[in-house]
């Protein structure tokens, strides 16, 4: 019983070390450049129609091509060659 409980434990020991892992690895977020921080600003101005300083999927739908264009230029999202692997 004792070798049961001493597996769960290292099982579980385990699973919560991986899970950290992925976290820590999972999504790297870089540092924005002044032009990218500027167009963030002006794209949430212009968009972020409930101010909670996020661009929601209804916020982005309502984008016009040009914008999107814009913030995928500036390294924003995936291009389309990298959506499509």
């Amino acid at each position: 019983m004792r070798m049961k409980k001493l597996l769960v434990a290292l099982s579980l020991i385990g699973a919560l070390a991986l899970a950290a892992q992925a976290g820590e690895g999972g999504k790297e977020h870089k540092k924005l450049t002044d032009e990218q921080k500027a167009l963030r600003k002006e794209m949430l101005a212009k968009y972020d129609a409930n101010k909670d300083g996020k661009l929601d999927k209804e916020e982005r739908a309502k984008m016009s091509a040009e914008d999107k264009e814009k913030l995928r230029n500036a390294g924003f999202g995936r291009k389309k060659a990298e959506k499509e692997n």
